[in-house]
């Protein structure tokens, strides 16, 4: 049980680490190049996927198997269905339910991150 907690506490950090690259880049794209928001979203939410994979394979779950693209495909697939929800959510809380697009961007990611979590602990990293 405590190698859970520690691991769910890396994976936090580790997905603050793509937050942080997911908005810097959404911010960029949308705010500052006035890209569509949803296409900006999507671009910053892959180049943190990227990232999140890395991080997260080598020091969250500590898996030093060689880099393989069968895993990277496992946690890509996971992540698109990750994005998937993750823009259900942001379209949801931020043109139906009226709340700022980034504050609508936060609760979808915290909403998306339990998901990505558990199934990426039980597929991908087993």
């Amino acid at each position: 049980m405590k190698i859970w907690i520690v691991r769910l506490f890396d994976f936090a950090v580790v997905g603050t680490v793509g937050m942080i690259i997911d908005f810097g880049i959404t911010w960029i794209l949308r705010d500052m190049m006035k890209l569509n928001e949803y296409v900006s979203n999507a671009i910053g939410f892959s180049a943190a996927v990227v990232c999140n994979f890395l991080l997260n394979k080598y020091w969250t779950f500590h898996d030093l198997r060689t880099l393989s693209i069968l895993q990277f495909s496992k946690y890509l697939i996971i992540s698109l269905f990750g994005l998937l929800l993750n823009s259900i959510f942001l379209y949801i809380l931020h043109k139906n339910w009226r709340n700022p697009f980034y504050l609508a961007k936060l609760m979808a990611t915290a909403l998306v991150f339990l998901w990505n979590f558990t199934i990426n602990s039980l597929i991908t990293f087993r």
